[in-house]
């Protein structure tokens, strides 16, 4: 069966503003939504870390945003150019992931999608399909379409390069692989952050040399995690959209009001004339802070599990620190006696740094009993117990 796409005008002008920065070019993406034509939309994500976090499923929703209009959505894990990295983001040279890493990365990335998308009606696929099997003629080919003044005018490349920092050769290679996977899959439309700007117009010159039509590219704003800085995996700033309820609600609990509007506006489908009244009410003081966070803390629960998690989530949250009490539904991990604090902490999937910090700040402590506050990350757990980590984390350790 041919599916019905909407070319329904105001659904398309909130598809084209809400949570977006920059559309290239946005008359001509007007035009072919309006034009009731079937559209390919892209999106690929590099599997650099296990998880997928809600700052990656800022443009998953506006993938499902299209699909909801009809259009074909293709969602691409790049499991080969997660090999040569991206480093549009990073300050300095990314290291090449190792293929063990990126498989065992990669397993799960499908069915997180699927949280959001209706999986069902989704082109699934693996860049290694395609680029594993270019030869160097057809590399030289690609590379032939770029200069390299156009990869060292990027910002963060121009930075390192008059800071003295090594730039690699495999990192010029990144955006024409990025491009070329638009070619393989014959894209209309590509999403990206506002970091990937330079990656995805790589497409279009490509698709023009193998004479498709270039694609349109809408890219999203980039959102910041719990510590104010941009949610990053590498961080451990994140939300994981694999996070249990009562994390996941702690987790936004945590974070500060400033980006209660920002999240609303792009982390939820909340329509936008209520997203509009939250912002006036927090701007007005007429609405607090608690109350629309703990909104937030819903909308993000039921979109990743189901209204009455989140409800369970808010009351296991309420009772939590309004009676002092600890959530039912807390993470478990089964570890061998001795096992260190750190590597116990491990399984909250956040990085051994960011652990480290908040062990070095007194935020790690057994809830209950003599309520011992850690001070060392490779202190031996003997017992049982439970860990608060930080204010709105728990862990329950079984020794075995």
């Amino acid at each position: 069966m041919t599916e019905v796409v909407s070319t329904d005008a105001k659904k398309i002008e909130e598809l084209l503003t809400r949570g977006v920065s920059e559309v290239l070019v946005k008359e001509s993406l007007r035009a072919k939504l309006l034009s009731g034509k079937r559209l390919r939309i892209k999106l690929g994500i590099d599997p650099t870390s296990p998880d997928l976090h809600i700052g990656r499923a800022v443009p998953l929703l506006k993938l499902r945003d299209f699909q909801e209009l009809g259009h074909q959505i293709i969602f691409l894990v790049g499991d080969f150019t997660a090999v040569i990295g991206d480093t549009s983001d990073k300050d300095a040279e990314r290291p090449m992931l190792a293929r063990e890493v990126i498989e065992a990365n990669k397993q799960t990335y499908f069915a997180q999608a699927g949280k959001i998308l209706d999986l069902s009606k989704v082109e699934t696929v693996y860049n290694s399909q395609w680029l594993e099997k270019l030869t160097y003629r057809e590399i030289g080919e690609h590379a032939d379409v770029f200069s390299v003044a156009d990869f060292i005018a990027r910002e963060n490349i121009a930075k390192r390069l008059s800071a003295g920092k090594r730039v690699s050769l495999r990192e010029v290679l990144y955006p024409l692989m990025q491009g070329y996977d638009s070619v393989a899959i014959k894209a209309d439309v590509e999403l990206g952050g506002t970091d990937q700007k330079f990656n995805v117009l790589a497409g279009r010159p490509l698709q023009e040399k193998y004479g498709q039509p270039p694609q349109d590219i809408v890219l999203n704003p980039l959102i910041d995690g719990l510590d104010g800085t941009k949610m990053s995996s590498s961080r451990g700033n994140y939300i994981s959209l694999t996070a249990t309820p009562s994390d996941m609600y702690g987790k936004v609990m945590s974070m500060g009001d400033a980006q209660i509007g920002t999240y609303f506006e792009v982390c939820t489908r909340v329509p936008m004339e209520e997203v509009a009244a939250i912002k006036t009410g927090l701007m007005d003081n007429a609405l607090h802070p608690k109350e629309a966070k703990m909104r937030l803390a819903r909308e993000i629960v039921s979109l990743y599990h189901s209204t009455e998690d989140a409800q369970k989530a808010e009351d296991d949250w309420q009772k939590t620190f309004s009676e002092g009490g600890v959530p039912e539904d807390i993470q478990e991990v089964v570890v061998s006696p001795e096992t260190s604090l750190i590597e116990t902490l491990a399984s909250l999937g956040e990085s051994n740094s960011e652990l480290r910090r908040l062990i070095d700040a007194g935020a790690v402590k057994e809830v209950g009993g003599e309520n011992h506050i850690f001070k060392d990350p490779k202190t031996p757990l003997t017992k049982g117990m439970t860990l608060r980590i930080g204010k709105h984390r728990f862990l329950k350790v079984l020794v075995k």
